[in-house]
């Protein structure tokens, strides 16, 4: 389950360094080369939803190996690939190729939960997190040394190995559950016009130009069918009327998209940052991001076992926003020694504030659609990631300039704040974990 469930972090943190040699290779500026972080975050944020009502439906093993299997897919093809629109096909099939492991682990858990009497595996939810935290120190350390090794197709193909382990391991060991939702009907239509709205958001966003205007429309437009549509239909891609039901569920899917829009922002804007503000080598920009995945690894083991929320989220929502004010303190004569304290700083709350925003969706989701709920937590991860991607394709569109860090810091402080706001205002929060 942990293996499977790395694969989406070890391609999101290995391409953070990769961004720029593949820019190079191609002479595509910083515009074009987000949407390698888009085309897999669109697959994502689709195929979370998906795969976890397949999930629900067929049960977790079946879907873990076809996810796992087209991860190898899309490895293989990223490692041919002649042109840059390639890499972005080949990030679509791994957006959807790690989908299908998380949901899987998380539904699970939750019938071993059934079957023990456990109400909650803190241990091994914080594994899970714990493992994530892993491979963002190994992902861009590891990027950067497969660059220096043998150039950027190397970080596609690392996921044929990986593929080939989880398909080994996920036959040999994940049990023969059976689903628990019998409705196994497709929304279509609703795929077809939440992917619309999506994009069409994504291609303004990532170039607002008054010429544009339609986008926008079309974005709003597409959605707003989307969410009648959803409302009216018995078996809906995402079911609305769920969210509109559980408050606490619906709080908890917003925090975890102001958070990662944050922490995804400056995983690949810094990251960019360092290698063209900083003048830093690819493999200098990976080891310089080790103390925060240290930070975060040190913060989840201490607290990953403790079942209360708030503290983590309030905590990890202060100090995420004393991190996006040091942003505007950087220029290309920043000492080492400050981006490596910096580092720490955004650690801090990559250690609780997702792990937290998990367990508060364990204790407020329906068990038997835990697949579901927990494919839906992801999706709103990678819409922060789609956000965040966007954001790093303006303020940076004349490259990776110590300005555009600037401006992107800015942007940054506001959604913290409101990251803050949410994570004080919610009183539901205390009751999360009292009685595990």
């Amino acid at each position: 389950m942990i293996l499977g469930s790395v694969l989406n972090p070890i391609n999101s943190s290995m391409l953070a360094v990769a961004l720029i040699p593949i820019g190079r290779a191609f002479g595509a500026p910083p515009a074009q080369t987000a949407w390698l972080v888009t085309g897999l975050y669109l697959a994502t944020a689709v195929g979370q939803p998906v795969i976890g009502r397949l999930v629900d439906a067929f049960g977790p093993r079946r879907l873990y190996l076809a996810g796992t299997a087209l991860v190898g897919v899309g490895g293989l093809l990223g490692t041919l690939a002649p042109n840059l629109w390639t890499l972005v096909a080949a990030r679509v099939l791994l957006g959807f190729g790690t989908s299908a492991a998380y949901p899987a682990s998380m539904s699970l858990l939750r019938s071993e939960s059934d079957r023990t009497g456990r109400r909650s595996p803190s241990g091994i939810l914080a594994a899970l997190s714990v493992s994530a935290q892993v491979i963002a120190v190994i992902g861009p350390t590891l990027g950067g040394l497969l660059i220096g090794a043998g150039g950027w197709h190397l970080i596609f193909g690392v996921n044929v190995p990986l593929s080939a382990a989880c398909l080994l391991l996920g036959t040999l060991w994940l049990p023969r559950t059976k689903g628990t939702v019998p409705d196994t009907r497709a929304d279509v239509p609703g795929m077809v016009l939440f992917t619309v709205s999506l994009t069409a958001f994504m291609l303004f966003l990532t170039d607002p130009r008054a010429d544009r205007w339609y986008l926008p429309v079309v974005g709003a437009a597409t959605g707003f069918w989307f969410a009648r549509r959803e409302l009216a239909v018995d078996s809906p891609f995402i079911d609305l009327r769920v969210l509109g039901g559980n408050a606490p569920l619906l709080a908890t899917y917003a925090r975890q998209l102001l958070a990662y829009i944050t922490s995804y922002a400056f995983l690949y804007g810094y990251t960019q940052w360092l290698q063209e503000g900083r003048d830093l080598g690819a493999s200098h920009a990976g080891l310089l991001l080790l103390p925060m995945s240290l930070a975060a690894i040190a913060v989840t083991a201490l607290t990953g076992r403790h079942a209360r929320v708030r503290g983590k989220l309030v905590v990890g929502a202060v100090v995420q926003l004393l991190g996006c004010l040091a942003l505007l303190l950087l220029d290309s004569g920043t000492a080492i020694w400050f981006l490596v304290v910096l580092g720490v700083v955004f650690g801090i709350p990559q250690g609780l504030n997702g792990l937290a925003n998990q367990n508060a969706l364990y204790a407020q989701a329906d068990p038997a659609r835990m697949g579901s709920a927990s494919g839906l937590l992801r999706t709103f991860t990678y819409l922060g990631a789609l956000l965040a991607s966007a954001a790093n394709a303006v303020f940076f569109r004349s490259g990776a300039t110590s300005a555009g860090l600037h401006g992107m810091a800015w942007l940054l402080i506001a959604v913290a704040a409101l990251f803050l706001i949410a994570c004080v205002a919610d009183r539901s929060l205390s009751r999360v974990g009292r009685d595990t």
